[in-house]
């Protein structure tokens, strides 16, 4: 029994303490060409280079993710809120230019193990001799990507209502001092005309 469990806590610390890539969250705008590339070199080759690779996509023009953007413009100490945004473990790049792609790949690998660095480099040569082939292999890994989708919480929701609501109050406000203005109007016209 005590080698069983001793065979369990090594097999356990084993898992828990192995490295792995570097998760990449990618801030981009649909109509800016840089994020454009950037997000074409992550889904056409990172993905396939790291099998563990995990990107998350924030479309920085959907109003309801600003906050998160704002978080990482802040985490990241850019001021400025130039994209794409690239935060990979802990290490932030704004832009995206090819020469970028090592950095990108050595941010990746900052934490990972001997054994995945070693498999990284067997799919990036993999890629390079017959990339479709390769990827057609891995066909998988293009669910690596996936597109954040801002969650309101309850408190976001009320206010959100409130605002309807008031929005609301103050379409019937403006009708109603409208109506008033004009029988105003009209009362000060009429009674000028009887004076003549």
């Amino acid at each position: 029994m005590k080698k069983l469990t001793l065979l369990s806590a090594i097999f356990g610390l084993t898992f828990v303490g192995a490295a792995s890539a570097a998760d990449v969250t990618v801030y981009y705008s649909p109509s800016c060409p840089h994020c454009h590339h950037a997000r074409e070199f992550i889904s056409s080759t990172l993905v396939y280079e790291y099998p563990e690779l995990k990107v998350t996509e924030v479309n920085v023009m959907d109003q309801a993710n600003l906050p998160k953007f704002q978080d990482a413009l802040k985490t990241c100490n850019f001021d400025n809120g130039g994209v794409p945004v690239l935060v990979i473990g802990d290490k932030c790049e704004q832009g995206y230019a090819d020469f970028m792609q090592d950095t990108l790949r050595g941010h990746i690998e900052a934490d990972m193990s001997d054994e995945q660095k070693a498999a990284a480099a067997e799919n990036k040569k993999a890629m390079a001799e017959d990339a479709e082939k390769f990827k057609s292999e891995h066909a998988d890994r293009a669910s690596a990507i996936t597109e954040y989708v801002a969650v309101a919480t309850e408190s976001e929701d009320a206010a959100s209502n409130d605002v309807k609501k008031n929005e609301g109050g103050s379409v019937i406000w403006f009708w109603g001092l409208l109506i008033v203005l004009v029988a105003g109007l009209g009362y000060v016209l009429v009674r000028k005309d009887k004076k003549k």
